[in-house]
């Protein structure tokens, strides 16, 4: 929602938006003893949303033989093996569970699951 900012011509205050006794909305001094108020024309509704969002690192050919990952026992999808490296990536917002990524030891598939 975007509201245009406003400010009291009597003392300068910032002027906030409260409903008056006839259900109608205004600007509305909060010091105490101005009283100044102002009737609040129209709403504009603007939904602004900027991501901003990292590159994902890959793992190369020469990051894949260095074996620091941890081990998990699940089975690859591919070739049946029972162990694979994992890791963890917030790939979505951070209100998101973060996507877990494998390896297969043996085959070397990647394969993720969504928490």
């Amino acid at each position: 929602m975007s509201i245009e900012v406003k400010f009291c011509p009597k003392c300068g205050s910032r002027l906030v938006i409260k409903t008056n006794e006839e259900g109608k909305r205004e600007y509305v001094c909060p010091r105490k003893g101005c009283g100044y108020r102002e009737p609040l024309s129209t709403f504009t509704y603007k939904i602004l949303e900027e991501r901003k969002t990292e590159a994902i690192r890959l793992l190369d050919e020469k990051s894949t033989s260095i074996k620091t990952m941890p081990i998990i026992r699940v089975e690859c999808p591919k070739c049946g093996n029972m162990e694979a490296y994992w890791w963890i990536v917030q790939t979505r917002g951070m209100d998101e569970s973060p996507t877990r990524f494998y390896r297969c030891t043996r085959c070397g598939h990647t394969w993720r699951e969504y928490s």
